[in-house]
């Protein structure tokens, strides 16, 4: 008897299992648009406090009032996994001392004025998992 490979689907997870993805991770992509193109970059991010803060290589002068955040892990063998996205005011952090804890803590790929330290206002969490439908047979 053979069988058929299951088909791939795409379930909504709560907020609370966003959440908990979201923070379980350390790295993602901070997604805006500038002078109507879209800008990804790469980011290190931590949860405190009910914001997001994003340490990633983009001029501090870039950064618009509203952005996304994207964190996945994704098995590229099998295209199971989990994907969440958080989207709101976005604001530069700019006291000296909180910055300088956000360098120290959170690694980061540039350093001078290609080095933001983002603070996320998240108005939005959404979250998938990706499976490959095995579990409802």
């Amino acid at each position: 008897m053979s069988t058929t490979p299951a088909s791939p689907r795409m379930v909504e997870v709560s907020g609370a299992e966003a959440l908990w993805l979201l923070e379980g991770a350390a790295l993602g992509r901070l997604v805006y648009v500038r002078r109507e193109l879209t800008v990804v970059r790469p980011a290190r991010h931590v949860w405190e406090f009910g914001n997001l803060v994003v340490r990633t290589p983009v001029q501090a002068a870039a950064v618009p009032p509203t952005a996304t955040y994207h964190v996945e892990e994704i098995d590229p063998r099998t295209g199971t996994g989990w994907s969440v996205t958080a989207t709101g005011h976005a604001e530069v952090i700019t006291d000296r001392d909180e910055a300088a804890h956000y360098h120290r803590t959170l690694s980061g790929w540039a350093h001078g004025p290609h080095d933001a330290i983002i603070r996320i206002h998240p108005r939005s969490l959404a979250g998938f998992r990706l499976g490959d439908g095995s579990e409802h047979r």
